[in-house]
């Protein structure tokens, strides 16, 4: 055996154990429930495949469409939201300021506490009978009665986006900031030795270099969202009226409320194609990148 094909079989070896876990845990499920996309499977114990018909069932239905068009624009506000206050966080976190590792620490509670138990939180607050955010507009003279928030659907839609973004800034915060400080100190010394202001060197130098991270810390961001589940169903089920219905809201509902998991798993599968997309889209600005530098 030669030098080359023993190490070329002791790094598969190495691999083995994850191709193992890849091939059980995410192949199997995944290519499981796009065969079962294409049955009528349902609660009784047998199922007969019918093509494209669930494909074509969901996409007949009109309301599909405003559910995924709802569920871009949710994750759309929700995502640049984080990573605007993440980043515009990040840039204060990392200033020369007093009491700056104290600051630092304050930002983690909303991605340390359980999520659940911070959605919770929320919903008290939105409740329009004791919650803070209705007394507290009560009592500056903002509204004369009590606002049930999450009974009207508008309010409920952002007030969804809002703790959404409560939960998914310090993730971003975190993740900016340490890009941050990978930056060369000599850039800065050089610009403000040549009398650069600080929101020139943010401009000319921050965003140029934090543009990797951004690229990546969007597309985390971004599956996240759009895969958010426990935001909406904790404090609205999707209601009212279907208003904060997201697609995985959606495919929860038909597959473990209504029992039909061959539609459910169609579901899922128009869910993992637009992820797929998301991904090749930044695959595609990242080699840009690269490119880019290379010349």
């Amino acid at each position: 055996m030669t030098g080359t094909r023993s190490a070329s079989l002791f790094a598969l070896a190495l691999l083995a154990p994850a191709l193992i876990y890849i091939l059980i845990i995410v192949a199997y499920p995944l290519f499981d429930t796009v065969v079962l996309s294409f049955t009528n499977a349902a609660l009784r114990p047998t199922y007969d495949f019918v093509g494209w018909a669930n494909y074509e069932r969901i996409f007949g239905a009109g309301n599909f469409t405003e559910i995924i068009l709802r569920t871009f624009i949710w994750t759309f506000f929700s995502v640049a939201a984080k990573m605007i206050i993440g980043t515009l966080g990040a840039s204060l976190l990392n200033a020369a300021i007093p009491g700056q590792s104290v600051f630092r620490i304050l930002t983690m509670p909303p991605w340390i506490v359980p999520m659940a138990i911070g959605i919770y939180m929320w919903a008290w607050m939105y409740n329009g009978q004791f919650g803070m955010i209705s007394g507290l507009m009560q009592n500056f003279g903002l509204l004369s009665k009590p606002w049930p928030i999450l009974a009207y659907g508008d309010s409920a839609f952002w007030a969804t986006i809002v703790t959404d973004v409560w939960i998914g800034v310090p993730m971003v915060t975190i993740y900016m900031l340490a890009a941050m400080q990978s930056v060369p100190k000599d850039l800065y010394e050089a610009a403000w030795t040549d009398g650069a202001g600080r929101m020139y060197r943010f401009r000319r130098i921050t965003l140029p270099l934090l543009v990797p991270a951004l690229l990546t810390m969007s597309l985390l961001s971004l599956i996240a969202t759009f895969n958010s589940f426990d935001i909406i169903y904790i404090l609205t089920r999707g209601g009212p009226s279907g208003s904060t219905t997201t697609m995985i809201i959606d495919t929860y509902n038909t597959a473990m409320g209504s029992r039909k998991y061959g539609e459910g798993a169609a579901r899922a599968v128009v869910i993992s194609l637009f992820v797929t997309l998301f991904c090749i889209v930044y695959f595609r600005a990242v080699r840009r990148l690269q490119q880019g530098e290379a010349k």
